[in-house]
């Protein structure tokens, strides 16, 4: 069975499911999960995992993700992006210097709460919430805590016309983090109905949109049996993990799945990753009941 992550460039128009979907035709197996849902509407970084690489999938969601991102100022969307109807309206009737743009992006720097959109795949009472919205049910939404830990407004960007302004920047954020509410917030820093008005994600953990690979190139190398030349190995995907180097004493109890002695280094709480000659082992943790002892978290049949 084929192992790896693929860096895939998700063009407009398919789903994160869709995308996995078509992997498993690819590469003819249904061991294939997407590490974090990204809108049709938007093109960006997906990384797909296969086969054993799927026991990895948490730990490649739960990391930062890198977006660049048009707000439109002028009125904002029942959705919060392009794709919604118009809700409220307020000419833009002053320019912003640049300046003033940054100063703003800046204040939303670091740690904050954010309110989930009501058009959302999020989850209360069982139910969707954008079920709700499309029943015209209110519904009290959830709260989640976020960090934007880089935000910049990008050079030339800003465009005053037909009462709207626009300006593109690019954040990198906290699993979670909804861009478009950002968008929304940013215009009410600046005392204007908002939206996003465009958006494409360019990087997860250490996945790059320039090295990213599309649909019709992995149609062509499977054509021509070359798949592999696109998969990263598991290391890549937990990259941002702290390693712990096995020693060739401790290699066959690792294999095996056994508590371990914890090791000096191994922080309390904290995922590891176990490496013996370059090989991914397994993922290893302390114990929720004896910190003296580390556990595994993920095995790797590779």
């Amino acid at each position: 069975m084929t192992h790896g992550i693929v860096n895939l460039d998700k063009p407009v128009g398919m789903t994160s499911h869709d995308c996995v979907m078509k992997m498993r035709r690819i590469f003819q197996t249904k061991k294939v999960g997407h590490t974090g849902t990204l809108d049709p509407d938007v093109r960006g970084v997906l990384p797909i995992c296969i086969g054993e690489a799927t026991k990895i999938v948490p730990y490649l969601t739960d990391t930062l993700k890198t977006y660049r991102a048009e707000v439109t100022l002028g009125f904002s969307t029942t959705t919060e992006d392009q794709t919604g109807e118009k809700v409220d309206v307020k000419e833009v009737e002053e320019t912003f210097p640049t300046s003033v743009i940054t100063d703003i992006l800046t204040h939303f720097k670091g740690a904050s709460t954010q309110i989930t959109p009501l058009y959302s795949a999020v989850k209360v009472n069982g139910k969707k919430l954008y079920e709700y919205a499309r029943a015209n049910i209110p519904v009290e939404r959830p709260k989640r805590s976020i960090e934007v830990k880089q935000i910049a407004l990008l050079p030339d960007s800003i465009i005053f016309e037909n009462g709207l302004c626009r300006f593109k920047f690019e954040a990198t954020v906290s699993k979670g983090t909804y861009i478009r509410t950002l968008c929304v917030d940013i215009g009410k820093a600046m005392g204007y109905p908002a939206h996003m008005s465009h958006l494409i994600r360019t990087q997860v953990a250490d996945f790059k949109l320039d090295e990213a690979t599309t649909f019709d190139n992995l149609e062509v190398l499977k054509e021509a049996n070359q798949l592999d030349r696109v998969l990263y190995p598991l290391q890549r995907g937990v990259s941002h993990l702290p390693v712990y180097y096995v020693s060739d004493k401790l290699k066959e109890r690792v294999n095996y799945g056994q508590k371990l002695q914890r090791p000096a280094e191994f922080l309390a709480n904290r995922p590891y990753r176990m490496e013996h000659e370059g090989r991914l082992l397994a993922i290893y943790q302390t114990h929720p009941d004896d910190e003296s002892i580390i556990k595994p978290l993920r095995g790797f049949n590779l």
